[in-house]
């Protein structure tokens, strides 16, 4: 029976380029990152297939929502999962179809800690018209239209991003905003004025 269900895996991907099967553990792809992983934080299974992808961008997102340093990363985590599976109200009033999973795949929170989200092996998700097919998606937590990037943030998204450039072989200048690829306000004004820093400090400048 295990050698048909593998059988069927691989028939799957190989023909539609999208995996429901998750027997084996993906390649961890940020060696040297502190990393709260899905099982730690006790994240539930996808609930719709994906497709695979190999980064080559990096892109940055915030929340959009205030920062709350009195409830955990994992709690955090929990929530916008939960919030993701389901058929959920955005905030412009439009109504957002169940995702597979979290839609980024690194949640940094206020205090600096990095969760893994959506695996990074599969392609994200968003609430704006653009392909994120090759996109690492990282999310800060926070209104960056409203608040500032803690330095505990900021050097965790350049550790972070550092490892990604590194093992993915993505030019700094890859990595880019919300906003340079759809109509969004998002990462928020605060956020995106880092983002020439950030691709500075990748690139060793």
């Amino acid at each position: 029976m295990s050698t048909l269900r593998n059988f069927l895996c691989l028939l799957v991907l190989t023909l539609a380029g999208v995996s429901a099967c998750r027997t084996a553990k993906p390649e961890i792809a940020v060696k040297g990152v502190p990393l709260v992983t899905r099982q730690q934080w006790g994240s539930a299974q996808p609930v719709l297939p994906m497709k695979t992808h190999v980064p080559n961008k990096i892109t940055v997102h915030h929340t959009a929502v205030a920062q709350n340093p009195k409830r955990s990363l994992e709690e955090k985590l929990k929530s916008l999962q939960k919030f993701s599976m389901e058929r959920s109200p955005l905030s412009d009033g439009r109504v957002k179809e169940p995702w597979a999973d979290i839609p980024y795949h690194f949640y940094i929170s206020v205090d600096g800690r990095i969760g893994e989200a959506r695996e990074l092996q599969y392609v994200g998700d968003s609430n704006t018209p653009y392909d994120p097919s090759g996109h690492a998606l990282i999310v800060l937590e926070g209104n960056f239209n409203k608040d500032s990037v803690t330095v505990a943030q900021y050097q965790s998204l350049l550790l972070l991003t550092k490892a990604i450039a590194k093992r993915w072989k993505i030019d700094a200048s890859q990595i880019s905003g919300h906003k340079d690829n759809a109509q969004t306000a998002c990462p928020g004004e605060a956020l995106y004025a880092l983002l020439p820093k950030l691709r500075e400090d990748v690139a060793g400048k």
